[in-house]
């Protein structure tokens, strides 16, 4: 079992605002916050944090294509939360990824999900648990 993810950001209250905003629209709760980070959780699933990256590495800019995370992938109860999320980023100026082809970028009628980015432009995932 995933324990937590910890992700590195450029713009700690930039990232803060996006994340905590729109996890707390899927039941996440900021569960600890210190100078240089914090995290974010809900009930027994794995946590997330968030640390400002060092000004040592400050220079490295995140690329989904390079090697490493590609992207986060959320799983939600159902295509109305999916539709949902989609309106909250919308009304709150999210970039949405694959939108000409909403809400079956994948292909099918099957794989209901949302795809958007966070401010360092990680990509991020919400799919509905299972097809209505």
């Amino acid at each position: 079992m995933l324990h937590h993810v910890e992700i590195y950001v450029s713009n700690l209250d930039v990232s803060h605002a996006f994340w905590a905003s729109l996890l707390a629209q899927v039941g996440y709760e900021e569960s600890g916050r210190w100078g240089d980070g914090f995290t974010l959780a809900h009930e027994d699933d794995a946590y997330l944090t968030f640390v400002q990256v060092g000004e040592k590495h400050a220079h490295r800019h995140y690329h989904r294509s390079s090697v490493g995370l590609n992207h986060l992938a959320f799983r939600v109860k159902d295509r109305e939360t999916v539709d949902r999320l989609r309106h909250f980023c919308r009304e709150n100026g999210v970039t949405s990824l694959y939108d000409e082809r909403y809400p079956f970028a994948n292909g099918g009628r099957d794989y209901y999900a949302l795809f958007i980015e966070d401010p360092d432009r990680i990509k991020v995932e919400f799919v509905a648990a299972s097809a209505d």
